[in-house]
């Protein structure tokens, strides 16, 4: 990996707080040009704040920021990108009702005579993300795409122009494999082409194939900062977390002993995206549900909960069919669901922390039709003790100023309130760190020694390898292997997922 000794862009003892909160303290942090910087920690450690700061989304208070060794203030972002600095952030900020070459072109649209240049944006368009080895119809509009494609859009719009430091925030959470393989290759062109990449991810086998340098931030302050070459694993979570992450006694998923009879019983289900499926998940199991990105496992998920029309197939609940054909109707039935995309799928964003988790639970809080927010409070306070949610006790604050972890736990607790028996978890630890992420699996233990069913339909091997009784892996929209707990393992859901064995 090629390593420039000059940096592009430095920052020197960036302060940054919010009221009487005090988030960066003081952090020192260079970006060579030709050179991938990673930079980890945990949710709530300053990573989407400073990445903010760089992006001229938010001005420091004290500090300093150059580029090529000149002192420089990033005012807006627009003066931002005019000195080739670039973020793609994790939450996507698209046009829905534009299509993919003109959300392509959004903020740099190529003009003539004060018009916009039609042929030159679909011809932008077409580079962009021909760069990314990406088949997307440039006509088509962003809202009719999936997640994965709607990134691809985000990432490409970001090599549009003179990019001199790209920032990327999550890129691969809603990501195929081929499409991240893909990515890997552009942003190794970069390099080559010296331009200056920092990289936030969870994901830390990505920080060691991709990156040359690695930074963490920890409370606001820099924990580590040295070349991956010279760390491993353990040592960046240590830095992550400020204490080695040891194993809890009772983090197996828990024996299953007598269940019962099925508490959710699938047979032959055909929808959207799958055909033919049949699962059962009994009280006291977390069934997974593994599948890579096009394979209908979030779509199962979602017809289960009525979110989606099912073509044919039975579903029993509580030995009883049931046919949901709203998710309200699924709810009414003791049902949750967390969806792969929370922000715009699972939270009510201009609301409060117990506002979010006391949703489906207005009914029986109100009286008289009014909500009763004290009992709202409370309702929030017995969750906020039993999941840990990082958060004000009364969960007065709105939902967005929480970490990731801290609101998907927020929309765990909502459906524990409600009394749901049935969870049904996509994707529950997407753009959750590695020390909430082990808090989310050991509540999830915990909900099946008490008899929750659970069923996580995910793609990310660590939710099946770490939580899951038993494992159901999907390809192409079928079922092809059933794993007993002792079969889980990384290699073997990968293996079965990549088609190589038929179970």
């Amino acid at each position: 990996m090629p390593l420039a000794t000059e940096p592009f862009l430095s920052v020197r003892g960036i302060r940054k707080a919010f009221g009487p909160v005090k988030v960066l303290h003081g952090v020192d942090l260079d970006l060579p040009a030709g050179s991938v910087t990673a930079l980890l920690g945990e949710n709530g450690a300053g990573k989407s704040t400073f990445v903010r700061i760089l992006a001229g989304d938010h001005a420091p208070d004290a500090g300093e920021i150059r580029i090529d060794g000149e002192k420089f203030q990033f005012r807006s972002v627009g003066k931002a990108r005019e000195a080739g600095i670039r973020l793609i952030a994790q939450e996507i900020a698209d046009a829905p009702t534009l299509s993919v070459a003109e959300n392509i072109s959004l903020g740099a649209q190529p003009a003539r005579w004060g018009f916009v240049n039609r042929r030159a944006v679909r011809k932008t368009a077409h580079e962009a993300l021909d760069a990314l080895g990406a088949d997307i119809a440039l006509d088509a509009k962003v809202e009719t795409l999936r997640l994965g494609e709607r990134q691809i859009i985000e990432i490409a719009r970001a090599t549009v122009g003179a990019s001199r430091c790209v920032i990327f925030d999550e890129p691969t959470a809603a990501l195929s494999d081929a499409e991240t393989r893909r990515l890997f290759a552009l942003i190794e062109r970069m390099r080559n082409q010296g331009v200056a990449i920092l990289y936030i991810t969870h994901r830390l086998d990505e920080v060691f194939e991709i990156a040359d340098r690695v930074c963490v931030l920890r409370d606001g302050r820099v924990s580590l900062n040295t070349e991956v070459d010279a760390v491993d694993q353990n040592t960046v979570v240590t830095a992550m977390v400020g204490r080695e992450l040891a194993v809890a006694e009772d983090s197996a998923p828990p024996e299953v002993r007598s269940l019962g009879k099925p508490l959710l019983a699938v047979e032959a289900l055909s929808g959207e995206s799958f055909e033919d499926v049949s699962l059962s998940v009994a009280p006291g199991e977390i069934v997974g549900l593994y599948g890579k990105v096009g394979s209908g496992v979030p779509e199962f998920a979602a017809t289960l909960f009525g979110a989606a029309p099912r073509h044919r197939g039975a579903v029993h609940l509580d030995g009883a069919p049931v046919h949901f054909k709203h998710p309200a109707e699924a709810v009414a039935q003791g049902v949750g669901f967390l969806p792969a995309d929370r922000a715009s799928e699972g939270l009510l964003q201009m609301r409060t922390a117990a506002e979010n988790l006391s949703a489906p639970s207005w009914a029986h809080l109100s009286r008289a039709g009014f909500i009763g927010r004290r009992r709202e409070a409370d309702a929030f306070r017995t969750w906020h003790r039993t999941l840990h949610i990082r958060s004000r006790p009364d969960g007065s604050e709105r939902i967005t100023t929480l970490s990731g972890g801290n609101q998907q736990k927020i929309l765990l607790g909502r459906w524990l309130e409600n009394g749901s028996r049935l969870l049904l978890l996509v994707e529950p630890t997407r753009g959750v760190d590695v020390g909430a992420r082990e808090e989310i699996y050991q509540l999830l233990r915990n909900l099946a020694r008490e008899g929750h069913g659970i069923l996580i339909a995910s793609s990310d091997y660590e939710d099946i390898t770490h939580a899951a009784t038993r494992s159901l892996v999907m390809v192409r929209g079928r079922i092809v292997a059933e794993l007993e707990r002792e079969d889980i393992s990384v290699a073997s859901l990968t293996r079965v997922a990549g088609g190589a064995a038929h179970v």
